[in-house]
């Protein structure tokens, strides 16, 4: 039972960050393949044969370590080499809290772990021999993957596109990014007069994402890829990390098309990335000045919060500069709280006006000029939420803190529609029905509705779990290998239908890749997935599901904030208390906020319950 239990808790460990397709596993003999011998700028690079026959390479740096004097500027080109350098193995992962998914002994959980010097890509390809790789119009599309996370955790490693490579004839590349403060950090003091407009930016994770693309365009050709048909995709901050790259006016030219799986279009202004929370324009509560207050009370420099406040107002910029660069890497980290499979609270990304732009992305996306327009496959799964209240005592009993019960089934699931619906609302058809207005067909919308998992100890995983955030992942990659023991969540009953909706979605995936249309998949035998349509009764999403529960079928059904509000208005399902809670959660920061309807919102109004109440802040 206990072994149960544990398996159980690492399934929700895992889907929390969107890793269900993990490919952990290093090959079974890191031995170098002759065949897999290619020249990148930097120098040449050797690889290995994966057990399917496809060539891999693993661990290639795309940019120098960032690191000293490099910490918090743009990434540049990596440096060259003289020998072949052997690609056989996953690189250092980026420094982060140690978890379930870093690979780290069970005495670093919850601790720092990883490295600064961690930018590597991985690929996998078709076998070429070296004289034999696509050419001219035989090169292959390139599918570029952005791991997920919350910006804060995870690594290019837990994803392997071997499966990919061999069943549709596409190249697969995943890799890693800064995560956390040396990814999105923006503090006046560090705009020396020697830093760049990128530099000052703030945004090095989404720096280090456009140095990935700009690396394929010089380098993929030589692995038989396509540098004029690339492929941005990815899931959860992953899938909001490809939003950026619509928006950045850096990535234009570096992508052809781009899949949003259960992203969004948020995006953190620099006030909220740099203020004092206590500022007339408050800071986030993990803002820039705000680490630096909490380093110093941490470093015993100041006694409490006032102090730090008023020592960082008598430093200069050049001190506050050597300050930061002088701390490592895992004393900066240790500052943050790790909350769920150690990922943290911090502004990102930041609208600097450079990287990207200082409007918000729904403001920018009105204007086709304004942002890189590319064919766009977005969506959602049905159940999102259900991920995050699975592991809330609100909602669930458990034991030994891992969830073996649901309290309310009524309530669990009326929170989950309201929230997951929004997600949907948000993360894909309201951005779905703007840009087919500003850019015409060309985008296309899916959910995601498997929910065949078993029942473990009486806890029914389809009910507890459903089709929650990232469980798509493993379909969308055909990939359903783990190594942290959970083969439970995939059964004998459920292989049939599991295997097929995977061959469906994964087709459609790369036939998007090919034509930027996913249309009947790369088989030509699928449904027809038709693009999004403003037009009454036009269609809207595909859904995908197995046969046993109506199968993959269009639907002229969408989901608008202004209709979540109407429903919500007139719920009388919910405690007070909570009503007014969801009415936050869905409209708190968005322009459906009114003060009028929240004091009058339900029964009894909720005068009496502050906004602060369910934000944290």
């Amino acid at each position: 039972m206990k072994k149960i239990i544990l398996v159980i808790a690492a399934l929700l460990i895992v889907i929390a960050i969107g890793y269900q397709c993990l490919s952990t596993e290093e090959p079974r003999e890191a031995v170098a393949d002759d065949a897999t011998v290619r020249m990148t700028e930097s120098g040449s690079i050797i690889g290995l044969k994966e057990d399917n026959g496809m060539h891999a390479w693993l661990g290639i740096p795309y940019a120098k370590p960032p690191v000293g004097e490099l910490r918090w500027k743009a990434p540049l080109p990596a440096d060259a080499w003289a020998e072949t350098r052997k690609a056989l193995k996953f690189g250092t992962i980026c420094t982060q809290f140690g978890g379930q998914l870093s690979h780290v002994a069970k005495r670093l959980y919850g601790k720092p772990t990883g490295s600064e010097d961690c930018l590597f890509l991985n690929i996998w390809a078709p076998p070429y021999s070296p004289w034999n790789v696509p050419k001219g119009a035989d090169r292959l599309p390139v599918m570029v993957w952005i791991h997920g996370g919350g910006n804060s955790i995870g690594h290019g490693g837990n994803f392997s596109g071997k499966v990919l490579a061999e069943k549709y004839n596409v190249i697969v590349i995943t890799f890693n990014y800064r995560l956390g403060p040396f990814g999105w950090f923006s503090h006046p003091a560090l705009r020396g007069k020697d830093s760049t407009p990128a530099d000052r930016s703030g945004n090095y994770g989404t720096l280090d994402i456009i140095r990935v693309l700009a690396w394929v365009q010089k380098n993929i050709a030589a692995f038989g890829g396509d540098p004029k048909n690339i492929t941005v995709f990815g899931e959860s901050a992953g899938g909001r990390n490809t939003v950026t790259m619509l928006l950045s006016p850096q990535a234009r030219g570096l992508f052809h098309r781009a899949i949003v799986q259960s992203g969004s279009a948020r995006t953190t202004t620099v006030a909220q990335a740099e203020h004092y929370r206590d500022d007339p324009l408050p800071g986030h509560n993990f803002s820039s000045r705000e680490i630096v207050i909490k380093m110093l009370v941490a470093g015993n420099s100041a006694s409490d919060r006032d102090a730090a406040k008023k020592h960082q107002e008598g430093m200069s910029s050049e001190e506050i500069a050597k300050y930061l660069r002088g701390k490592d890497n895992y004393s900066i980290l240790s500052i943050y709280k790790p909350g769920a499979a150690g990922m943290i609270s911090f502004p990102n990304p930041i609208r600097d006006g450079t990287v990207l732009p200082e409007k918000n992305a729904m403001e920018v996306f009105r204007n086709k000029r304004s942002y890189n327009s590319v064919p766009l496959i977005i969506g959602t799964t049905r159940d999102e939420y259900k991920l995050f209240m699975a592991q809330d005592p609100e909602y669930v009993k458990s034991y030994f803190k891992f969830v073996i019960r649901i309290k309310d089934r009524r309530l669990y699931d009326l929170v989950s529609r309201y929230r997951s619906d929004a997600w949907k609302a948000t993360g894909a058809d309201e951005i779905a029905t703007l840009l087919r207005k500003t850019q015409g067909p060309g985008v296309y919308v899916y959910r995601f509705d498997w929910d065949e998992e078993p029942s473990i100890l009486g806890t029914d995983i389809s009910v507890l779990l459903g089709a929650a955030h990232s469980m798509e992942i493993p379909f969308v990659f055909n990939y359903f290998v783990s190594d942290l023991g959970l083969d439970f969540l995939y059964t004998d009953d459920n292989y049939p239908g599991r295997k097929a909706l995977a061959d469906s979605m994964s087709s459609y995936w790369t036939e998007f890749a090919y034509s930027g249309s996913p249309g009947r998949g790369r088989n030509g035998t699928q449904r027809e997935w038709k693009a999004w349509d403003n037009s009454p009764g036009g269609a809207k999403c595909i859904i995908f599901d197995t046969p046993q529960d109506k199968g993959i079928r269009m639907s002229k059904k969408s989901v608008a904030l202004a209709d979540l509000k109407k429903r919500l208005l007139g719920e009388t399902g919910l405690s007070q208390e909570k009503h007014c809670e969801i009415y936050v959660k869905l409209f708190g920061d968005t322009e459906a906020w009114s003060d009028e309807e929240y004091e009058n919102l339900g029964r009894e109004g909720c005068r009496e319950y502050p906004v602060e109440r369910f934000t944290g802040f």
